[in-house]
């Protein structure tokens, strides 16, 4: 007789080495019998040796460390739900910080144009154009691969009237003005030792940035004046304790800045705007 469902996910979880052993295990037996994790946990059916093998074949990549969400295929941000490859970041649920503080920061003036740096999978993009229905946007990655992925999503998802995308370096072709502008680029230091699940298997081009992680900062932060609206918002994403360094970097241009914490408390997000129309700090942790 064939293993029920709950057999087989007990059996697998003290093989997965994983903060989430029994979710991860759970969401590859869900996949493999393409129904919802929460359906197939109520049902518990028997799973034919067929269903049982290529389970085990999805526990031997997820056991090698890659991620849940490149075996899948997929990843849930802004509650939507994103295509992903190795071609791209894994859009984490950190970088929605970026979408509540905008959505914080802009409450009454709706943005009619976005732009997204650094796209990806289109994640941020596409969770703004969710947000302000009236709004059209630009994403832009120096990846061709990415911006397929990205171009996908917004297919998709049902934005590809309202979204489009280019192949280049940061902003170098980009015309302005944008009312806001999105940017989680890589921040990591390229000493910095990664867990495998993200250092063999993420693009490091999306992850590294200099010694000190803040080489693209450097760059980005000078084009800001040129691309932002009047009373437009951009909003970085950032690293650990780097906010020292950030802050002062955007005031010497010239930027008002407000920081953003995450679900955690961390701070997250770095708010930068010319004048004073933007300042309020609104009840999501900011300190403008």
């Amino acid at each position: 007789m064939p293993p029920d469902a709950r057999s087989l996910i007990r059996a697998a979880v003290p093989t997965v080495a994983s903060d989430t052993p029994r979710l991860d295990a759970e969401l590859l037996l869900a996949h493999v019998l393409q129904e919802s994790r929460g359906d197939m946990l109520v049902r518990n059916p028997a799973v034919a040796p067929a269903d049982a093998a290529r389970f085990e074949a999805l526990l031997a990549r997820r056991r090698a460390h890659e991620p849940i969400a490149y075996i899948l295929g997929q990843q849930e941000f802004w509650s939507l739900n994103f295509r992903v490859t190795p071609d791209v970041l894994i859009p984490r649920a950190d970088s929605e910080t970026l979408i509540e503080a905008s959505v914080e920061r802009l409450q009454g003036r709706p943005p009619a144009r976005i732009l997204d740096l650094g796209t990806g999978s289109g994640a941020l993009l596409l969770a703004a154009l969710s947000q302000w229905p009236q709004a059209r946007g630009v994403g832009v990655d120096r990846s061709f691969a990415a911006v397929a992925v990205a171009r996908g999503n917004a297919r998709s998802l049902g934005f590809a009237e309202r979204a489009s995308f280019a192949v280049g370096k940061w902003a170098d072709a980009v015309r302005g003005p944008f009312d806001l502008i999105l940017c989680n680029p890589p921040y990591i230091e390229e000493a910095a030792v990664l867990m495998p699940d993200v250092a063999d298997f993420e693009p490091a081009g999306a992850l590294f940035a200099g010694p000190d992680g803040l080489a693209d900062y450097r760059l980005l932060f000078p084009q800001m004046a040129r691309l932002l609206a009047q009373h437009g918002l951009a909003m970085f994403e950032f690293g650990a304790g780097q906010e020292a360094a950030l802050v002062p970097m955007a005031e010497a241009l010239g930027f008002a800045t407000g920081l953003h914490r995450d679900i955690a408390g961390r701070p997250r997000a770095l708010a930068l705007f010319l004048g004073a129309g933007l300042s309020g700090l609104g009840k999501a942790g900011a300190s403008g």
